[in-house]
């Protein structure tokens, strides 16, 4: 668990709301979801479970909030780089690919909370269930537009294989079981986008 030697005081200057979500996002991180109770995230909040409920109807409500705020954060970085790297869509890959080899040390001993919640959650009808699969669906959109703008000969599958290359890196990283995880992430999704038949170059623009 990362150290939370400033958190009392930052915490103090949020607004309720933000505490609740703020101790919750602690809490799921260290222990789990399953395990982690309304009255621990009060107290973790400096707050009263009364207080929760009149912010989050359920505690699944506000599980399913914290993980929106997570996949939003996951989304942004799509935007930066899009924003960074604008009409480079070559570039805009490598750069997710780095997004995800760059966290990927604060996953081994926290590990990623979309998989960590998904094994906790086997109901597909539990509304943070649904969160994260809308996440993971959109995501799926924008790397399969990235590939099809990138010129790569089956952009689907492309959009696959680096998919399944980032999760990988994650999960193998939560468990050990693969050293040097990012290089060989960046490695690989560089791979993908150089693959003989794409049209495109390193800037994103037709090659002779």
């Amino acid at each position: 668990m990362a150290s939370t030697a400033s958190r009392p005081s930052r915490v103090a200057k949020l607004p309720p709301r933000e505490r609740i979500l703020d101790a919750a996002e602690e809490l799921f991180q260290s222990e789990g979801i399953r395990r982690v109770g309304v009255q621990a995230i009060a107290e973790k909040a400096e707050t009263t479970k009364m207080a929760i409920y009149r912010h989050f109807e359920t505690k699944d409500a506000l599980v399913a909030e914290w993980l929106r705020i997570v996949a939003a954060d996951y989304q942004a970085a799509f935007d930066r780089v899009e924003t960074t790297f604008h009409d480079r869509p070559r570039e805009q890959i490598l750069a997710l690919a780095r997004f995800i080899a760059e966290g990927l040390p604060a996953l081994s001993y926290r590990g990623c909370p979309f998989i960590n919640s998904l094994a906790e959650l086997p109901d597909r009808a539990h509304p943070a269930r649904q969160v994260i699969e809308e996440h993971k669906a959109l995501q799926t959109r924008r790397l399969v537009g990235m590939c099809t703008a990138a010129g790569l000969p089956d952009p689907e599958q492309a959009a696959a294989e680096i998919t399944f290359v980032l999760e990988g890196a994650q999960v193998s990283t939560q468990n050990g079981s693969i050293d040097r995880a990012g290089e060989r992430l960046l490695r690989i999704v560089q791979g993908i986008v150089d693959r003989p038949g794409s049209p495109l170059d390193a800037s994103g623009a037709t090659a002779d």
